[in-house]
């Protein structure tokens, strides 16, 4: 959706000197994809995003957007193909927040009862109750509040690309947060080819399907994200995700991906230890989870006190220390597992069914191994 061939932009200093602030940049972003431009400041990042939609002509090379040369495109047609935030909001104050959301789709001649319900639409995304803010004035929201409206108007002509420059960057943390999540959620419902400009490491993996990590106007790696901490092409990438990219490879794995790919091995309150054994045996398993006719997880039963006993199942039952969710990101789960002081949980599903379980030996090995989810496919596009 978004190609890139050869993009440079030259500046000429006040000492008549020329440099490069993007330097011979190819990239392509794939439909549907969120790939984020991430690098410290000057590196290129911002003037890139700002010659894809035309705030600043390019020198030399290519911006191919769905197959068009952007240079062939007209102004009123790139700027309809492209959503645009910045963290500047830049809401007009004198314009209701419906009037600041439509204002593109009013110009273009959308009928009112669609560009209006547009806007519900909108706002019911971000969690925003159209009858309470939509003809609420922008000096009467928060900043946080404000910055949704940004995000939201910009996708109100429905564009099949939206960039973005540092578009939560002046949020707080807790609000930047709440608005990253709804944003993601917004993504997987509208499926926009996103350029989002960042300097934030745990922002870029968190929103990314693949990073592109600038260095002096030049992009040194493009990666998914668990591929840049795994396998960080060289030393400054290295540096700029952090020392402790391993540990944060757990943020991108959730607990579902991984009790997913396993064997659902459970057994009830009546079941008859002997069987439990066997079944512990079998599987070379130390202990056994025991879920009710629900299926949700009561407690477990470990296979050295199984090995010759009789009865059944709910007279050794030991319970659980924590549990995990299945939509827990992995840290989140370690950190459950050493809180409690435990050495595996299970995991639940949303409601509260029996998914799997984990454990630190799992996570460790996962950290260790190097193995990465997903590598992109780079070549094949080129």
């Amino acid at each position: 959706m978004i190609k890139l061939e050869n993009l440079t932009k030259q500046f000429t200093q006040k000492n008549g000197q020329s440099f490069n602030a993007v330097d011979n940049v190819s990239l392509n972003v794939p439909e549907g994809e969120m790939c984020v431009l991430l690098g410290p400041s000057g590196c290129g990042k911002t003037t890139t995003l700002k010659m894809i939609n035309r705030l600043i002509p390019s020198t030399s090379g290519k911006i191919l957007i769905n197959g068009q040369d952007t240079s062939d495109m007209d102004t009123v047609s790139l700027r309809r193909s492209m959503g645009y935030v910045i963290q500047q909001i830049g809401l007009f104050p004198n314009m209701t927040i419906e009037e600041n959301i439509t204002v593109v789709p009013r110009m273009l001649g959308w009928e009112k009862a669609r560009y209006k319900a547009r806007a519900e639409a909108l706002m019911d995304m971000v969690a925003m109750d159209p009858k309470k803010f939509l003809n609420r004035y922008p000096k009467e929201m928060s900043g946080g509040q404000q910055q949704r409206i940004g995000v939201i108007r910009a996708l109100a002509a429905d564009p099949p690309v939206l960039l973005m420059d540092e578009p939560f960057g002046a949020v707080d943390p807790i609000n930047r947060e709440v608005i990253q999540n709804q944003f993601l959620e917004m993504q997987r419902q509208l499926k926009k080819t996103v350029m989002l400009v960042s300097h934030d490491i745990d922002e870029a993996l968190k929103l990314g399907d693949r990073i592109a990590v600038f260095r002096q106007g030049r992009i040194v790696q493009c990666a998914s994200p668990d591929e840049l901490l795994a396998k960080p092409a060289n030393d400054f990438v290295g540096s700029f995700v952090g020392q402790d990219r391993t540990l944060k490879r757990l943020l991108l794995v959730s607990a579902g991906d991984v009790t997913d790919q396993q064997p659902t091995l459970t057994v009830k309150r009546d079941t008859v230890l002997p069987e439990a054994f066997a079944t512990m045996d079998d599987n070379d398993i130390r202990a056994i989870t025991v879920v009710d006719d629900d299926g949700k997880p009561l407690g477990f039963v470990k296979r050295r006190e199984a090995r010759h006993a009789s009865g059944v199942c709910s007279d050794l039952l030991h319970p659980f220390r924590a549990t995990g969710k299945a939509d827990d990101n992995l840290r989140v789960v370690l950190s459950r597992l050493y809180e409690s002081n435990t050495s595996w949980m299970p995991i639940v599903d949303e409601d509260g069914r029996y998914n799997g379980e984990i454990s630190q030996d799992y996570i460790a090995d996962y950290l260790s191994s190097g193995r990465t989810r997903r590598a992109l496919n780079i070549a094949s596009m080129d």
